[in-house]
C-alpha cells in the first residue's frame, strides 16, 4: 500500500524549510526575503535600503554623541560642529564604511584615510615623517566624523601636540615666548611630514 500524495506535502514542506533555513538566516536581507517569499505567502516587503542606512546613521550618530559627552575634543551635546568630514556631512557612509565586514570599514583602519588622502602616501618617503602619519594612525589627532575644532582635530590646534608631547623643549625659552604670543606649534612645525629636522617649515 503506497503513501497518499496529500500526506507527502507536509513532510516536503518541512524538508524545504529546513533546507532553506541556512540561506534565510545567514544571508543579507534581500536574499533572505527572496528565499522566504519563495516558500511562504504573505511575507512583508523588505525595508528599503535607504531607510536602513538612514536609521543606522541616526542610531550611530546618537551613540557617538552619547559617547562623546565624556571625551575631550568630540562634538557632543551643547557643542557646535566647527568641522565635518565631507563624506560624513554628505551622508556618504559607504565612502569609508562597508557594513558587511566585521570591521565595518572598506579598508583596515590604518589604511583607510589614504584611500582619499593619496598625497600623504608620497610624503611617507620624506626624510622626516610624524610617527602617527607613518603608521596611518590619523585618529591619534583627528576625529573621523565631526569636531568642534578645525580640521577635525581632537583638541584645539594650540593644544593638540600636548596630547602626546610632554617632554621638555630643547629651546624652552623660545617656545615659551612663542606660546605667549598666541602661536601654536603648527605655525612653525608641520604636523605630518617635512624635509627639515623637527618638521620645521
Amino acid at each position: 500500500m503506497g503513501v497518499k500524495p496529500g500526506k507527502m506535502i507536509l513532510p516536503l514542506l518541512v524538508a524545504a524549510v529546513i533546507a532553506a533555513w541556512p540561506l534565510a538566516t545567514g544571508c543579507d536581507r534581500m536574499t533572505r526575503h527572496q528565499v522566504l517569499t519563495t516558500i511562504f505567502d504573505g511575507v512583508p516587503d523588505p525595508i528599503p535600503p535607504e531607510q536602513i542606512l538612514e536609521d543606522y546613521y541616526q542610531r550611530r550618530r546618537q551613540q557617538e554623541l552619547a559617547a562623546a559627552a565624556g571625551q575631550e575634543g568630540d562634538a557632543g551635546p551643547g557643542r557646535r560642529h566647527v568641522s565635518k568630514h565631507k563624506p560624513y556631512a554628505e551622508k556618504k557612509c559607504k565612502d569609508c564604511h562597508d557594513f558587511s565586514t566585521s570591521v565595518g570599514l572598506i579598508r583596515p583602519p590604518r589604511e583607510l584615510c589614504f584611500v582619499c588622502h593619496r598625497d600623504f602616501r608620497r610624503h611617507l618617503r620624506d626624510p622626516y615623517v610624524h610617527g602617527p602619519v607613518a603608521v596611518g594612525d590619523c585618529s591619534a589627532c583627528h576625529l573621523p566624523h565631526s569636531s568642534e575644532y578645525t580640521a577635525l582635530l581632537r583638541r584645539d590646534r594650540s593644544k593638540i601636540c600636548d596630547k602626546c608631547h610632554q617632554e621638555s623643549r630643547l629651546a624652552a625659552v623660545m617656545h615659551e615666548k612663542v606660546i605667549n604670543h598666541q602661536m601654536a606649534c603648527v605655525d612653525c612645525h608641520d604636523p605630518h611630514f617635512g624635509q627639515a629636522r623637527y618638521f620645521l617649515k
